[in-house]
Parts: structure tokens; C-alpha cells; sequence
């Protein structure tokens, strides 16, 4: 059994800044070796893929959307993966979440959410004036 907790989601103003975490909290997995990815679901949409991080290399992907404003990083030591998203839009408006593959390579899976087989409960952001 894993469990992802998604952290940091808030209602923050157009142009702003968040920082979102993904901890896996009963260590059965260690999120080094498994490739991370971030999603995200607008009401009235379908699920979409933001980013994903190689277990393997640490190597990054990016939605084009968020390309330059986005940024993935993991931490080791606290089993968490980081995503920060700067220049917010209100289109970046969703609920976002972090899924494992249990693979070691993001380009192997993502950005198919359906490929993905662990998932936490999801973060909600809301870019608004």
C-alpha cells in the first residue's frame, strides 16, 4: 500500500506563486526510485498531465503549457517531490495530483493519467483576482 499526500494548493491572485508537495507517508516507497508525475483536472475537463520526474535520473518532462513557469524537483531525503509554479494564470485553475507509474522512467507512462497506479486525493489551486 502507498500513500500520496499533496500539499500546498491555495487561491493565490494571477502572476503569483505556489509550491506544491507530494509525500509518500508510509515509506513503503521511496519516491527516488519511481518516476513522480503532476496532474491536473479542471472542472469540466479531462485529467491532464503537468510534469513528471524520472525515479531513475531525475529527469524532467513538461505539459507545454507550463513550460518556464513550472518547475519539478524531488528531495530525497524527505521522500517528497516539489512542484513550483510560478506566473500563475487563472487557466492553471484545477485540482492538482501526483500519481506514481512505479517505473523508473517518465517517458515510458506519462502523460497518460491511466498509466499511472498510485494516486493521492489531490491540492486545489484557484488563480483569481
Amino acid at each position: 500500500q502507498v500513500q500520496l499526500v499533496e500539499s500546498g494548493g491555495e487561491m493565490v491572485q494571477p502572476g503569483g506563486s505556489l509550491r506544491l508537495s507530494c509525500t509518500e507517508t508510509i515509506q513503503r516507497m521511496r519516491l527516488e526510485i519511481y518516476s513522480v508525475g503532476w496532474f491536473r483536472q479542471a472542472p469540466g475537463k479531462e485529467r491532464e498531465g503537468v510534469s513528471c520526474i524520472n525515479g531513475a535520473d531525475g529527469g524532467t518532462i513538461y505539459a507545454d503549457p507550463v513550460k518556464g513557469r513550472f518547475t519539478i524537483a524531488r528531495d530525497v531525503a524527505k521522500n517528497t517531490v516539489y512542484l513550483q509554479m510560478n506566473h500563475l494564470l487563472p487557466e492553471d485553475t484545477a485540482t492538482y495530483y501526483c500519481a506514481t507509474d512505479w517505473l523508473k522512467y517518465c517517458k515510458d507512462t506519462w502523460p497518460i493519467p491511466s498509466n499511472f497506479g498510485s494516486w493521492g486525493q489531490g491540492t486545489q489551486v484557484t488563480v483569481s483576482s
